[in-house]
């Protein structure tokens, strides 16, 4: 299949190109953040330029949907929404927690991973997927808290950027792999979730917003630094 995906969810900028045949993809990883929304689109048609791919040849343009950075997911997502209405290709909005659980499996041969991604606002995002019959599985839902309520199994890795972040506040004995929503994990990922009927037109690819508000207040923010004093 001929692909291209991209993640802007955290602070890496991640695009990649997959041409039918090739032996691999051609990638970019970059600074991502504010300004993601300046660079993506430049990343993009320099890989596909490199790839000598027309857009019309595309099987797919692939995007990290979500969670994540708020101004990160509408990037990306306009950004997929924009170059699909053009070629008339259509959409896939993979979870990031998702290709972060491939990016594990890829580089430490996980199958069952229980991922974490940084959240800001001291919570972190999380769930746990399964490898199995060649594709990921749920193992249960997306959800928002604080680190010390991701709970892990017996014989789960945790991956993730929130391992360094809250390092001492995750579950402890438990294999790490610091992992980020790759965009070759995207495409490692894609054809199984296409061949499942899960792509869609461009009018109806939408990011997956986990939580409702952006920032804490002053009175939150203060709640929280009171909390963390209190004696055990």
């Amino acid at each position: 299949m001929n692909l291209l995906a991209f993640d802007t969810s955290t602070e890496t900028l991640s695009v990649a190109v997959l041409r039918a045949g090739a032996s691999a993809p051609l990638q970019i990883e970059a600074q991502g953040g504010a300004k993601a929304s300046t660079t993506l689109i430049p990343a993009v048609h320099a890989l596909m330029a490199q790839a000598q791919l027309q857009w019309s040849e595309l099987d797919a343009i692939v995007f990290g949907r979500g969670p994540g950075s708020f101004t990160g997911l509408r990037t990306a997502c306009s950004v997929a929404q924009g170059l699909a209405f053009g070629s008339g290709v259509p959409v896939l909005g993979v979870d990031t927690l998702m290709a972060v659980a491939e990016d594990a499996r890829e580089r430490a041969g996980c199958e069952r991973v229980v991922c974490v991604l940084d959240a800001r606002m001291d919570e972190v995002y999380a769930a746990a997927y399964e490898f199995r019959a060649g594709r990921w599985h749920a193992a249960s839902p997306i959800t928002l808290g604080a680190p010390e309520h991701v709970a892990a199994g017996d014989g789960w890795a945790l991956a993730g950027n929130a391992l360094v972040i809250h390092e001492a506040r995750l579950p402890q004995g438990h294999r790490r792999i610091e992992s980020l929503p790759h965009a070759a994990a995207l495409l490692r990922v894609a054809p199984a979730l296409l061949a499942a009927g899960l792509a869609t037109d461009a009018a109806h690819a939408m990011p997956l917003y986990i939580r409702d508000k952006v920032a804490q207040t002053t009175d939150e923010r203060a709640a929280v630094r009171a909390a963390r004093e209190l004696p055990p």
